[in-house]
């Protein structure tokens, strides 16, 4: 199975470069993955959507403010994004500009060392002052790549879920990001059954598939927990649905498994079975990315890649602050 093959033309215009004036008004595509039906609608009404009895899980995790800005000692500026930290490992970041081991970075008052050049960007670091700490207290949101900006005042609020609660990603669960109160509120009062889970969004997010066959790609580790009124809610729920691809990651990961917290490297893709997700809310994602696949395997390739095509030729937004989907 080739990267290649999952793979659609998303033009630069339809990259949603900032979030919506006003949370919770993206447009919602409603895919059937059994016959493929698309039905055009909005974020708001998902509640439409949904029946009572439904457990939807939401990812409680809360983004770090982690990208750094730092100087050599001669004044040159570096920049940094601070990694999630897994155990005893050593702490690492991506790092942009040529940096070298044995370097000094300066942070105010505050010295980061770089102990270790591991290649594509990243670095195992040192620094008296745990990093987290200091992407606290002098770091900003790490915005993706491609939205090719700076963080904004409005992004320290919009780049991160209503709930979020549990400090340590390293980006957002962006199918979240357009869950309102009020829209939360609709939902309980509908019927459904609302719970929480944790997954710290990590490297893997922002690394891209370098293999040339799917099968041969390694996800990274990304630490969660699952509470056991969360595990007990699921085991009697009529239908289980996954707020993100991080909620289906962290579900899958303990249906195989049994593990209700640790470290997930689950890596789904064509040909994998569900065995616990009925129903998928998420975004639309970037081409040959390990997300598109994981809504391929759910919804099937053909189906999806039709439902991209339809968001583009109707101008959806895509991406972080995109528009979303439900495939039921």
């Amino acid at each position: 199975m080739l990267v290649t093959d999952y793979n659609y033309d998303l033009p630069e215009e339809r990259i949603a470069k900032y979030p919506p004036r006003q949370r919770g008004t993206t447009r919602l595509l409603v895919l059937n993955r059994r016959n493929g039906e698309i039905n055009d609608s909005y974020y708001r009404d998902l509640a439409d959507y949904l029946n009572p009895g439904d457990v939807l899980i939401l990812n409680d995790t809360r983004v770090m403010k982690s990208r750094l800005f730092c100087t050599l000692p001669d004044g040159r500026k570096r920049e940094l994004v601070v990694l999630e930290k897994h155990g005893d490992e050593p702490q690492r970041v991506m790092y942009r500009g040529k940096l070298h081991e044995k370097d000094k970075l300066l942070i105010n008052d505050n010295e980061i060392f770089i102990s270790k050049i591991l290649g594509n960007g990243i670095a195992e670091v040192e620094s008296a002052t745990p990093l987290p700490e200091l992407a606290e207290k002098y770091g900003t949101v790490p915005l993706p790549p491609y939205l090719h900006r700076d963080a904004t005042e409005d992004d320290k609020k919009r780049y991160q879920t209503v709930w979020a609660k549990n400090m340590g990603s390293a980006a957002a669960p962006t199918a979240s990001l357009n869950m309102t109160d009020e829209l939360l509120d609709r939902l309980h009062k509908k019927g459904v059954i609302i719970k929480y889970l944790t997954l710290h969004v990590g490297l893997g997010t922002f690394l891209p598939i370098r293999t040339d066959n799917v099968e041969d790609h390694k996800m990274h580790s990304e630490w969660f927990y699952i509470p056991e009124d969360t595990i007990e809610t699921i085991k009697k729920a009529k239908r289980v649905v996954a707020l993100g691809t991080t909620v289906a990651r962290t579900l899958e990961y303990y249906a195989k498994t049994g593990k209700t917290s640790g470290e997930d490297d689950i890596f789904i893709y064509p040909g994998y079975e569900f065995k616990l997700v009925d129903a998928l809310i998420t975004n639309f994602h970037a081409p040959k990315s390990t997300v598109l696949m994981l809504a391929s395997a759910f919804a099937g390739w053909d189906h999806l890649k039709n439902a991209y095509d339809h968001a583009v030729a109707e101008k959806y937004n895509f991406l972080s602050y995109g528009d979303s989907m439900f495939i039921c």
